[in-house]
Order: structure tokens, then sequence, then C-alpha cells
């Protein structure tokens, strides 16, 4: 049996579909997983725009990109250890929740930039990673002049009217709506900053608005 799993290694080798893992050749493989690793964190911390930035997530990201680097490394150079690891990491469940949808996207990027480094395609690597990156700063800076923002406004039902015509200002869908015997609350998502606010200061000025507020509306919070 095991002059059969000999002989199958030697063929592999062969082959060259098995790396040769020197010292070297591991250092290069860790250190462009880290700097690609190194370049999701930036992007992560500097462009990210949900409601709550989490650094031990984004610190994830640069060991998930380690992490899968050595283990396809591992599964490159060892054939046999390659299939116990694929039916040991097969059993491996993860129920934390992700909060924001675009945390799924930086994951597939650091396990993506983690293979290919793993796999020793360095120059994929790179450059996909750049191409993403600015990919994704792009959407961000195109999408910064066009932000929502929710807008909650709390007031008299005797001034109902004066309030809906000073909101035909500005370009509003209606989101929520609360009357009660007390008073009326208003909540609805513009989309012009500049008017919004114009139109915050002119509800504020108005005999029986109690309170205005504005809030940025990311989508998930």
């Amino acid at each position: 049996m095991k002059s059969l799993i000999n002989a199958f290694k030697d063929s592999i080798a062969q082959s060259g579909l098995l790396l040769d893992l020197t010292p070297q050749y591991i250092f290069v493989c860790v250190s462009i997983a880290l700097l690609c690793g190194l370049l999701i964190y930036a992007v992560y911390r500097l462009f990210y725009r949900g409601s709550c930035y989490s650094e031990n997530f984004n610190l994830l990201l640069i060991l998930t990109t380690l992490v899968t680097t050595f283990i396809i490394m591992t599964i490159s150079a060892n054939i046999v250890l390659s299939l116990g690891m694929v039916g040991s990491l097969s059993i491996i469940r993860f129920r934390s929740a992700v909060k924001d949808p675009l945390d799924v996207g930086f994951l597939f990027w650091a396990v993506a930039v983690g293979i290919t480094c793993g796999a020793g395609l360095y120059q994929i690597a790179l450059l996909c990673t750049g191409f993403i990156a600015v990919v994704y700063i792009l959407s961000v800076v195109l999408r910064f002049g066009a932000k929502r923002f929710l807008m909650i406004i709390k007031y008299d039902d005797a001034v109902k009217a004066q309030v809906m015509q000073t909101l035909g200002g500005v370009r509003y869908s209606l989101k929520n709506s609360i009357v009660s015997r007390t008073g009326s609350e208003l909540t609805v998502q513009v989309y012009a900053k500049n008017k919004a606010d114009a139109v915050s200061e002119m509800l504020m000025a108005m005999e029986g608005v109690e309170s205005v507020m504005l809030i940025e509306y990311t989508g998930d919070n």
C-alpha cells in the first residue's frame, strides 16, 4: 500500500502539480499575501460607509488572507495531506451573523487573495487586488454625492398642511407616519443634503413643529 502511495506521489511530483516549499518560496507567498491583505485592510478602513465600523472584522480580513495562503501551500505540497485537510475543513461551520452585505464581499476578496498567493500566482493576486480596490473606491466616491437621508419630523396636527407644503421643496418619499393624541411623527427619505438642511431649518422655524432629525441612510441602519 505504501509503495502505491509513494508511486502516486512520485508521478504527481513529476507532473509539476506539487510545489517545492522552500523557505524562500514560503516567505514570498506570505509577504505578498500580507501586502494584499494590508491593501484590503486600508480600503475597508478608509472607504467603509456602513453604520458601524468594526476593527476586529478588518483585522480578520488580514488573518483570513494569511491563513488561506498557508492552507493552499500545504495542499499544493502534499497530495495525501490535502485530502485529509479538505475533509476536515468541510465540517467547519461558522454561525456569526454578517451585519453588512459588503462584508461578505470583503471576506471573499481575502479568501481569493489567499488562494492565489498560496498557489504562487503572485501577479494575479497583485493585479486583481489593485483592480478590485480601484473599482470599490470609485463606486464609493461616485456614490458619495448621492447620499440619502431620513428626516424624522415631530409636529402638532394643526400644522400638518404647512409641514407637507414645506416638504414639497425637496424630493422625498414617505417611509413612516405615526399619529397620536399628542401630535404626529413623520419619517421621510430625502435625496439632497443641501436642500434637506434648508427644509429642516424652515420646519424648525415653524410654530407647532417640536423637532426635526436628519439621519444619513445607508440601508443597514
